[in-house]
């Protein structure tokens, strides 16, 4: 009688040991993501739960964000790294060379396979922009961010934190070049920009459209970036300390060179002019651009406008005046590229194609 006993607990052990066995299989299957956390609103708390305004950023570390959603473990190995605490209203510069040499690092490792980046949304576009045109690997690379804290009824930073992990781990997204992940759409670096002060929908590509959906823990992907984007790049930040100094200036009705002149007075490499319109230049700031030209610094015209094609040759001769047209980036992005295009040449007509090729 014993032996029957004795078989069934051997084939229930065979079938334990099956199950476990598929299980840690599972695990291993997982995609190994790191987040990267900088601050921002999605690291925010406020005095009670109706503060949807007036809280403060960058309060809770990346340990607690990740111990608040821990649905995580569901959809990718998740590890941890604080690289700043700061609002993106701080970020600088040194902050995007430091980030994005992090970002390489650890995407040159076997062990990872997916980064998220969470920041605040004031500047969160230009920090993708810069990383779109930085990181070299076609590995995914997802910023998110919240556009109510954590403590706020109907905090969206937790749902956008998994979204944003979802899409990382997600071999749908890589190649893609550096994504955003809000309000469960996905959007592409170079076009995304915020749009609203403070509602959860501000993210938008205007014209061009995002690039899709996240929904039922799974993206959906309905078109592509058209210009090249990380690996695919040519700049390399990797013995780079600093950038150089681009500066913007605003275009308005009654518009005077006085700011212009100060930025060029005080170092500016290049100079943004997000002029009115179609990158339309008022008469006395073009004199003072045209002198700031001969004097070696870079302009590019771009517009306040936010959507559509700067022409060149359109609102100014750009070809006469040497100037460059921003294309479709607006004045925070295209600022972003003159940098990087200012560490490989000063020759305009190289940077031109830089702005059709980025």
């Amino acid at each position: 009688m014993s032996y029957p006993t004795t078989a069934r607990w051997c084939k229930a052990l065979m079938a334990c040991a099956m199950l476990l066995s598929s299980y840690a299989g599972a695990a291993d299957k997982l995609a190994h993501v790191t987040i990267l956390a900088t601050g921002g609103t999605i690291a925010g708390s406020g005095a009670n739960s109706t503060t949807t305004v007036g809280y403060t950023a960058a309060t809770v570390g990346v340990d607690r964000l990740i111990a608040a959603v821990p649905e995580l473990a569901k959809v990718a190995d998740v590890k941890g790294e604080q690289v700043f605490q700061i609002a993106s209203e701080n970020m600088s510069n040194d902050h995007w060379l430091k980030l994005a040499k992090r970002v390489n690092a650890l995407l040159a490792q076997p062990d990872v396979d997916g980064i998220v980046i969470t920041h605040g949304t004031d500047t969160l576009e230009e920090t993708a922009y810069f990383l779109d045109l930085t990181v070299k690997s076609k590995k995914p690379v997802v910023l998110v961010g919240a556009m109510r804290p954590g403590t706020a009824l109907s905090a969206d930073g937790p749902i956008n934190l998994y979204n944003a992990v979802l899409l990382a781990a997600s071999p749908d997204a890589v190649g893609k070049g550096v994504l955003v992940a809000l309000n469960d759409q996905i959007h592409a670096a170079r076009e995304v920009t915020k749009t609203n002060t403070s509602t959860p929908d501000s993210f938008k590509t205007p014209e061009l459209g995002m690039l899709g959906y996240i929904q039922g823990n799974k993206p959906y992907f309905y078109r592509l970036p058209a210009r090249k984007t990380t690996a695919d790049t040519e700049f390399d930040i990797s013995k780079l300390d600093t950038l150089p100094q681009v500066d913007i200036i605003y275009g308005y009705a009654n518009a005077n060179p006085v700011a212009l002149n100060a930025l060029v007075s005080a170092g500016a490499k290049g100079i943004i002019n997000a002029g009115v319109g179609d990158g339309s230049l008022a008469a006395p700031v073009k004199e003072a651009l045209i002198q700031a030209r001969k004097q070696g610094v870079l302009i590019v015209r771009s517009s306040r406008v936010g959507q559509g094609i700067v022409a060149r040759n359109g609102e100014a001769n750009d070809d006469e005046l040497d100037f460059v047209a921003s294309d479709t980036l607006n004045p925070q992005k295209a600022r972003i590229l003159l940098m990087l295009a200012l560490t490989k040449t000063s020759d305009t007509k190289q940077i031109q194609r830089m702005f059709g090729t980025y």
